[in-house]
């Protein structure tokens, strides 16, 4: 199959840091071309991936902006109009490609990912788009956006090889995530001085939430019972999520997935999380976590999560939010669309014939 898998520009595939999109289109090229299949990602230039890499700009740009995604759309559309070989599928996980879908002329089917949560203006967009073929990452996610006709839920996952298993946690919890008030830095701070345990915290700040960390986490990130790392790279992210003892994921918003939480799942390390967004879908309540619902239960459930058998944590997570299970899931949408697509195409030419004979 040959398959266009259009990136951001924002981000590097994989990324260096931030980046779930970025993160999760990366192992969706690796696990094709490792399949065998003839693949194209159009990402940026300093981007690392197996796939053949087409890129507009050889450095991410950020912070994002419309004209530099709009830039990079249309550069990966005109590549796909220009190759010889047509492409059997387009993956975009751009939502400006969306915008000038209409532009690609008799093209092969097109597939959006939505990684966001609802957005008013958004979902206008894609009621606009009939045509296009979506996926959603979570049952939750798609409950809560408009009704789309032509849609799947399919799960994100990650290569277990690259998060090693640690059989044992030691004496800290562990929080990453973005510094906004509904990713709930400020709960898992509160939680682990009531639980007298050490915090090890790894993220960074968006610029929208800037007045919130210097007001409300700077104070509290150099004191002696907290652990502040930065921004963590994927090195630094295995070795926090791994030897912790649970990782806090206290949200306040409908997130529609949380890639951390396999991310620690895999390493062998419980998730204590908010019943919120995808959570209830993603831990196994009792196997590889618990799902409460307020800092109070959270606290309560931390020697459970002590408790729980890590090498099932990590046989389960790979099980369900493995490589393989993704990679499986897409390619099937994929040969449906195409199938699909086909078929469509002949019913035209059949019903031509008639007319073209008359």
């Amino acid at each position: 199959m040959r398959i266009a898998l259009l990136s951001t520009p924002c981000v590097s595939c994989p990324p260096q840091t931030y980046g779930g999109t970025e993160l999760v289109v990366h192992q969706l090229a690796e696990g094709y071309v490792k399949r065998g299949h003839q693949v194209v990602l159009y990402a940026t230039g300093d981007s690392c991936t197996s796939a053949e890499l087409r890129y507009r700009y050889a450095q991410a740009v950020w912070p994002p902006s419309t004209l530099s995604e709009l830039d990079h759309v249309s550069y990966a559309y005109h590549d796909i109009r220009q190759r010889k070989k047509p492409f059997d599928i387009i993956h975009s996980h751009s939502i400006p490609a969306l915008l000038i879908s209409k532009l690609l002329d008799d093209s092969p089917p097109i597939v959006h990912t939505i990684h966001h949560s609802r957005d008013e203006i958004l979902s206008d967009v894609y009621q606009r788009h009939p045509t296009i073929d979506y996926i959603f990452i979570s049952n939750r996610q798609r409950s809560l956006e408009v009704s789309l006709p032509h849609a799947t839920v399919i799960h994100h996952g990650l290569q277990a090889e690259r998060y090693p298993f640690q059989p044992a946690g030691q004496d800290y919890v562990a929080f990453i995530g973005r510094f906004a008030p509904y990713k709930g830095p400020l709960v898992a701070i509160e939680v682990a001085r009531r639980a007298g345990l050490r915090l090890r915290i790894a993220g960074d700040v968006h610029d929208v939430d800037r007045a919130f960390y210097e007001q409300h986490l700077v104070p509290r990130l150099h004191t002696s019972d907290i652990e502040y790392l930065g921004p963590a790279n994927h090195q630094q992210k295995v070795e926090l999520l791994g030897h912790a003892r649970a990782t806090l994921f206290p949200i306040s918003w409908e997130e529609p997935f949380g890639l951390v939480m396999i991310e620690s799942m895999l390493c062998g390390t419980p998730v204590i999380a908010f019943a919120r967004g995808s959570v209830p879908e993603i831990i196994d309540e009792g196997v590889t976590g618990y799902v409460v619902h307020d800092a109070d239960e959270m606290l309560m459930r931390l020697d459970d999560a002590a408790r729980l058998d890590r090498a099932r944590i990590r046989q389960h997570a790979v099980k369900r939010f493995g490589i393989d299970r993704m990679v499986d899931e897409h390619l099937a949408y994929y040969h449906s669309l195409i199938n699909h697509h086909r078929k469509g195409t002949q019913g035209e030419l059949h019903a031509l014939i008639p007319r073209i004979a008359h």
